[in-house]
């Protein structure tokens, strides 16, 4: 499993998650199934996992153990799912790793890494329709000029758009190739990497439809939990980071705090750690894909 993906904050997140040997929980992004085998390390006979992942890669590495049950489905369906495995008074925790897997970044004809020359697929669920081709070919300048300015924080969204779309009529942006030759004179120079990543970023976001299924998946998994069960989410960049906080306040995406007759705030978690904890030094160097990981626990209050 470490070949496919490196857990991050593997300890840290899993000793926030589970309280009691004996309970249930769930692993909404399984990947490369570290976090599920730790947890299930932790865990009685009488305890079990719920774990899920869209990617077909991922649910290859299923884990032999009658204490798992390996869904595949997108996590913005786990209340669904919770249900459906009988668990109508809810589960005792759920975690969530929201960063792509190294397996996904290192597979050249997944489209995920501008590191190679390879299709613009970009696809975590490998049935669905839309690729980040499809997109760069078929949206307008305004569409495509929204993705890189809200989902990646391109500097200069506007003018990559343009240039996206004087390329795409010449001839189709297939491939990581033909999207670096049609954006290249907007690459600043000594920093062509990390602006690629942005823009990167941002396709694989639409492509997936992340924050839409962050912000149903935050709402489910609230509804999911006991009374005491914990939600433990790992982020990797400032817009699903903002977007866990906001809904560990209040409740809601916008951050914005109803209460109700009383006075009390109608948030259905409390966050347990005020800052994010973030991963040690050494685990950085070990792996550098986790400098950008933050780890936010919150509890679900009494109804």
């Amino acid at each position: 499993m470490s070949e496919y993906h490196t857990s991050v904050l593997l300890d840290e997140s899993v000793s926030a998650l589970v309280g009691s040997a004996d309970g249930v929980y769930a692993d909404a992004t399984f990947g490369g199934g570290g976090h599920t085998a730790e947890i299930l390390s932790r865990l009685s006979q009488n305890g079990s996992v719920l774990a899920f992942d869209r990617d077909l890669d991922a649910i290859g590495n299923r884990i032999d153990d009658p204490r798992l049950t390996l869904i595949r489905s997108d996590f913005r369906w786990i209340h669904n799912h919770v249900l459906n495995q009988g668990h109508k008074d809810g589960i005792d925790g759920i975690l969530a790793d929201l960063g792509v897997s190294s397996h996904q970044f290192d597979t050249a004809e997944r489209g995920f890494s501008f590191r190679y020359d390879a299709p613009l697929d970009m696809r975590m669920n490998q049935e669905a329709e839309l690729t980040a081709a499809d997109i760069l070919n078929s949206y307008d300048v305004e569409q495509i000029e929204k993705i890189l300015r809200i989902y990646g924080e391109v500097d200069g969204s506007r003018r990559i758009a343009q240039m996206i779309e004087k390329a795409r009529m010449t001839s189709p942006i297939n491939t990581t190739a033909d999207l670096g030759k049609a954006i290249e004179k907007a690459l600043p120079k000594f920093a062509e990497h990390k602006f690629l990543a942005k823009v990167y970023q941002a396709l694989r976001i639409e492509v997936n439809q992340e924050m839409k299924s962050l912000e149903k998946f935050l709402s489910g998994a609230a509804r999911s939990l006991k009374q005491g069960g914990r939600l433990v989410v790992i982020t990797y960049h400032s817009l699903e980071d903002r977007m866990v906080k906001n809904f560990i306040k209040a409740g809601n995406i916008d951050g914005k705090v109803e209460k109700d007759f009383y006075g009390h705030s109608k948030a259905p978690l409390k966050a347990v750690n005020r800052k994010p904890i973030l991963p040690q030094e050494s685990e950085i160097a070990a792996n550098t894909r986790a400098r950008s990981a933050k780890l936010r626990i919150a509890v679900k209050e009494e109804e």
